[in-house]
């Protein structure tokens, strides 16, 4: 029995939100509206008060004034930077909820199973900036190079103490390959933080520290110094450090980042958010936020920051494979 047109678009309106999931269907049975209609949150994988968190929150208040909505930051610290994702996986695709996504988020489904996946559960926005990273002992520590650190840690076995942003960060992957390389071992004391990291690591609480350049206020004021750094280069800023690369150790490290919102977000959503956080990217003030840190911009539009995502989540297992990070259940899951 042929159908009429009203029970037709019935049908095929049943039938799309049964294909796409209940999560989206709520969306795309919302009339046609202006984006955004009322605040959106952005949530950062980092305690409050650390310099991604500080200049995250420069970037929300001038994307806000091209939006015209308030761009709300949360923090949500913990598990090496990793979760905003589950936040990501569980949130409506409406650009309502956006996160950072650091790297760890791509590490870390190799090294055990996972609910989620950068890859499957996000929409790419845009490619920000990045970090790099390096290691700080306090100021009057007698370390003076990075051979002095695994010299101290022949001649006392397990005692020195290596503070990172957590376990499975970039800092604590290098850090274990340089001295499992020497047989050698550490103590690693992991926080959800820099900010709270470099206060122990300065105050003497732990001997050496590890993380990204949000470092660059205390060896600026003297409090810490600043032993190497994992970039391709030596920094514009400290000329006078040395690189892992130049040293002969055979790493670069460095941490790209930007934002993502949850998988299905349609495109027209898309593109308003990557076009006021593009603006408010290059903005002077943002600019002036990242040189702080030793940051600058990085941008990648939508496509391009895309397919930088799936490459990095890759060369991630490749990593992982190389230096034997995967728990077995993980492994077995792949």
């Amino acid at each position: 029995m042929a159908l009429n047109a009203s029970r037709r678009r019935l049908l095929a309106s049943s039938l799309t939100a049964l294909a796409i999931g209940p999560a989206a269907a709520r969306v795309l049975a919302q009339p046609p509206a202006v984006f955004p209609q009322r605040p959106i949150t952005l949530w950062v994988p980092w305690p409050a008060g650390g310099a991604t968190d500080l200049t995250m929150r420069v970037l929300a208040e001038l994307a806000s004034q091209r939006l015209g909505q308030k761009v709300i930051v949360e923090n949500r610290g913990g598990a090496g930077g990793t979760l905003v994702m589950p936040i990501l996986q569980q949130a409506a695709p409406d650009g309502y909820t956006i996160a950072q996504m650091p790297q760890p988020v791509f590490r870390a489904p190799h090294m055990r199973r996972l609910l989620w996946d950068p890859i499957r559960d996000t929409t790419p926005i845009l490619q920000l900036t990045g970090v790099t990273f390096g290691v700080v002992v306090p100021a009057g520590s007698p370390f003076r190079q990075l051979d002095d650190l695994f010299a101290w840690a022949r001649a006392h076995p397990g005692e020195l103490t290596v503070a990172t942003n957590g376990a499975g960060t970039t800092p604590h992957v290098v850090m274990d390959e340089l001295f499992e390389r020497r047989g050698l071992s550490y103590v690693h004391v992991p926080y959800k933080g820099t900010a709270e990291q470099m206060i122990a690591v300065s105050s003497g609480q732990v001997m050496v520290g590890v993380n990204s350049n949000g470092f660059a206020p205390f060896v600026d004021n003297g409090q810490l110094r600043l032993l190497v750094t994992f970039g391709e280069r030596r920094s514009r800023r400290w000329p006078q450090v040395p690189t892992l690369e130049e040293l002969g150790h055979g790493i670069v490290a460095n941490s790209p980042y930007g934002l993502a919102a949850p998988r299905g977000t349609p495109a027209a959503v898309v593109k308003v958010l990557h076009d006021a956080f593009k603006a408010a990217l290059f903005d002077p003030a943002h600019l002036a936020e990242l040189a702080k840190y030793d940051q600058e911009s990085a941008y990648l539009g939508t496509e391009d920051y895309g397919r930088a995502m799936r490459e990095t989540y890759a060369a991630e297992r490749r990593v992982v494979e190389r230096l034997g990070l995967a728990r077995p259940e993980s492994a077995a899951s792949r």
